[in-house]
C-alpha cells in the first residue's frame, strides 16, 4: 500500500471517531438539556440507527479532510485544518440537508432559532478529533 492510500485509510478511520465524538457530544447535549435550554429541538437518542449513518459519513468526510493533507508539505497544524474542514458539513447540513430533506427549513430553524450555533458546534468536535485522531494514527512519518 502507498503512502497516499495508508494516509486515506487513516483519514477516514479518524473521520469516523470525529463522527461518534460528535455524536456524543450532541447525544449529551440532548440528555442533559443543554439544546433544550436554548430553545432548540435537538436531543437525538442514542441508538445504532441514529449512530451508523452519522458514523459512514463522519469517514466520508474525513475524505475530504485527506485533501487538505494528502501533500507532505501541507502535513502541518492537522487540527486547525479539521476545524476549517468541519465548515464543509456543517453548510451541507444547513444549506442542503435541512431545506431540501427535512421539514425543518433553511439553516434548520424550525428546530430552534440557534440550531445553526449547535450544528456548527458539534461538526467543530468532529474537525477537532478528526484532526487529533489522523495525527495521532499517522505519528510522524
Amino acid at each position: 500500500m502507498n503512502r497516499d492510500s495508508a494516509l486515506l485509510a487513516v483519514c477516514f478511520c479518524a473521520g469516523l471517531l470525529g463522527a461518534l465524538a460528535n455524536s456524543i457530544a450532541a447525544w449529551l447535549a440532548g440528555s442533559w438539556g443543554i439544546t433544550a435550554l436554548a430553545g432548540v429541538a435537538l436531543a437525538p437518542e442514542l441508538s445504532k440507527a441514529w449512530l451508523y449513518p452519522r458514523l459512514v459519513w463522519g469517514g466520508i468526510w474525513g475524505l475530504a479532510y485527506f485533501i487538505s493533507v494528502k501533500r507532505p508539505r501541507t502535513r502541518r497544524h492537522w487540527v486547525r485544518k479539521g476545524l476549517w474542514v468541519s465548515l464543509l458539513p456543517s453548510l451541507t447540513q444547513l444549506l442542503y440537508i435541512f431545506p431540501k430533506h427535512t421539514a425543518f427549513g433553511l439553516l434548520g430553524l424550525g428546530l430552534g432559532n440557534l440550531t445553526p450555533l449547535f450544528v456548527i458546534l458539534f461538526n467543530l468536535v468532529w474537525g477537532f478529533f478528526t484532526g487529533f485522531f489522523t495525527r495521532l494514527l499517522w505519528g510522524r512519518g
